[in-house]
């Protein structure tokens, strides 16, 4: 069983990324998507959105990172695969998933759902253009609008010569409303020959036995479920193990958000800073009565000092 942390642009940056990985249970984590247009993206671009490609392309935990692009043109991806190689990543992924709708008007992530034969084609020039060790992975929805054409897709894909396929089950036009539909799962399996992951919708350990129940699939990605629950990998990976599972408590939680707070404000602006943490921490209100109370405390807060009062940091230097 693999448990992977899934890319999440504009959240699960490498700061989340190093926090949420030292926790335990996270086999692997991936870039948030990075777009390729036109051009051959620049080696400080990569280290920008993927600064562990300069430790190894691991996390501080040591936790491999694999890098995403994310575009429409077969030969611009497999150049900037063949260059996130160079630059140490072990693993290339792709992503037709990302429903958003700037995303999908440039002919980016899901909509790319509704021609097949242009995901075999990408799949097919990264392939050949990075090394035969490398794997190229994927990272699909449904469909568009509908499930109809998942098998057609994931068949493309894996026929292109991905190695593996993460399935969030809803289409693009679904969003992020629930239910996941993991019954599609074990079909889009039954149609190729590589492993595939279910994602969407496993927010605790109940969701996932769920999941392996309905899919039939042992492999994970979590998302949403991760960030809200940051030890919902290390949980799952008892219950999987037949170990007592013992859910994070808020005590033990806070040295994570001070840890957090600290490397935010170390890079990012001061304007940036306060909404990054009020971001992980409106999502950690889902599980910690406690955050709730914090966020309300902070809700309006934009200084610095008084964010880092609150959260038991004391600021020594301006960032």
């Amino acid at each position: 069983m693999q448990i992977a942390l899934a890319p999440m642009e504009g959240l699960v940056d490498n700061i989340l990324r190093d926090v949420l990985t030292r926790v335990g249970g996270i086999d692997w984590c991936v870039t948030e998507f990075i777009r390729v247009n036109d051009r051959l993206l620049t080696p400080a671009y990569f280290h920008k959105l993927a600064p562990e490609l300069l430790t190894g392309a691991q996390t501080a935990a040591g936790v491999p990172l694999r890098v995403q692009l994310l575009g429409s043109d077969p030969v611009c991806l497999a150049e900037n695969a063949a260059l996130a190689c160079e630059l140490g990543s072990e693993v290339v992924d792709l992503n037709f998933g990302c429903p958003a709708k700037t995303v999908n008007k440039s002919r980016g992530g899901a909509v790319l759902l509704k021609e097949p034969e242009l995901l075999n084609e990408i799949v097919e020039h990264v392939r050949r253009a990075v090394p035969k060790h490398i794997p190229v992975t994927a990272k699909m929805r449904l469909g568009f609008d509908s499930p109809d054409g998942a098998l057609v897709c994931a068949t493309a894909l894996a026929e292109g010569g991905a190695a593996h396929i993460v399935v969030h089950a809803r289409t693009k036009v679904d969003g992020y409303k629930p239910p996941a539909h993991w019954e599609w799962i074990p079909r889009v399996q039954e149609v190729v020959k590589v492993p595939v992951f279910a994602n969407g919708d496993i927010w605790s350990v109940e969701d996932w036995r769920r999941c392996r129940e309905i899919s039939g699939v042992e492999d994970i990605m979590l998302g949403r479920g991760l960030v809200s629950r940051p030890d919902l990998a290390r949980q799952i990976a008892a219950a999987r193990a037949g170990e007592e599972v013992v859910e994070m408590s808020w005590a033990e939680l806070q040295p994570m958000l001070q840890d957090f707070w600290v490397q935010v404000v170390e890079q990012l602006t001061p304007r940036q800073a306060p909404g990054r943490l009020k971001q992980w921490l409106a999502m950690l209100t889902r599980n910690y009565p406690e955050a709730v109370a914090l966020f309300t405390a902070l809700r309006r807060e934009t200084d610095l000092d008084a964010v880092g009062h609150l959260l038991g940091v004391q600021r020594t230097e301006a960032a």
